[in-house]
């Protein structure tokens, strides 16, 4: 049995498959597991917790983990030594979260594309049809994260507070969401996970987008992103589609369809859910 997870900051996303490539068990969900902001102890623990995950444990011979925060060797590795420990007789495979949104997003697998991920986090790098390159390293959701969820949650609770929001959206934030000074600062300085609760705000937006401010900032976002993200393969977009991966992403389509016409890049495809072309990618490989 192969289990195959995209896993976020904010939640994980699990499937086992049979060796015909048939579903084994619906889809499990566990809250995220980012090894670069959780520590191993807490990590452990969300695992364990998932009665469904423990079920399947012994029957489990590999893991294929896409993750956020996988990017770099310490948290990878840690995360890879916890699934060992729990699924004591598969082969472990972790591999940062833009190989989910590659193998999920591409026709074929020597497409050459530019591929970005606008989830709870975001990220963009270049795949030649056999490697992945990225430009600039990632440094999380604190200085960099252009367009993602944390993102959009930071910028709407700024402007809440700075009061540049329009009379009815501000009280519909206020309406939505608990915005006392000392609760969102207890969230972001003593919480485990402050980018999941940012990201959790930026679905406001998307359920207010007849709004000409939530347009703008919709638009502001994706056009930083263009600029600091995607231009860094300027010469790639002039022959590779760019494909997106993430919910940021498929709602906000309209607008990112607008700015590639502003900057001349070509719009690939958009998934919402990695781990949909993920489980086709590996049934095709048994």
């Amino acid at each position: 049995m192969i289990l195959i997870t995209d896993g976020g900051s904010t939640k994980c996303d699990w499937i086992a498959i049979n060796n015909n490539g048939e579903k084994a068990a619906e889809k499990i969900r566990t809250k995220g597991l980012n090894p670069a902001i959780i520590e191993e102890k807490k990590l452990r623990k969300i695992v364990r917790k998932s009665q469904e995950l423990m079920a399947l444990a012994n029957d489990v011979t590999h893991v294929f983990f896409y993750g956020a925060g996988c990017g770099t060797d310490k948290p990878r590795l840690a995360l890879k030594t916890v699934l060992e420990a729990y699924f004591p007789k598969a082969l472990v495979e972790v591999k940062e979260d833009t190989y989910a949104a590659v193998r999920a997003c591409v026709n074929n697998k020597d497409e050459a594309a530019v591929v970005c991920i606008l989830g709870t986090g975001s990220n963009c790098s270049y795949y030649d049809g056999t490697t992945l390159h990225q430009k600039v390293s990632s440094l999380g959701y604190t200085l960099m994260d252009d367009a993602s969820g944390n993102y959009f949650g930071k910028q709407l609770i700024r402007d809440y507070y700075f009061k540049k929001m329009p009379d009815t959206i501000r009280l519909a934030f206020e309406h939505k969401h608990n915005l006392e000074a000392d609760f969102i600062k207890y969230n972001i300085y003593k919480q485990g996970n402050p980018s999941a609760y940012l990201a959790d705000h930026a679905e406001f937006m998307f359920l207010n987008k007849d709004s000409d401010y939530v347009k703008n900032l919709i638009m502001k976002g994706i056009r930083l992103f263009t600029e600091n993200m995607i231009l860094q393969f300027k010469e790639e977009i002039k022959t590779c589609p760019v494909h997106f991966a993430g919910s940021i992403a498929y709602f906000a389509k309209a607008e990112i369809i607008e700015v590639a016409k502003d900057y001349g890049f070509k719009v690939g495809n958009f998934v919402r859910r990695p781990i949909d072309g993920l489980v086709s990618y590996h049934a095709n490989d048994l």
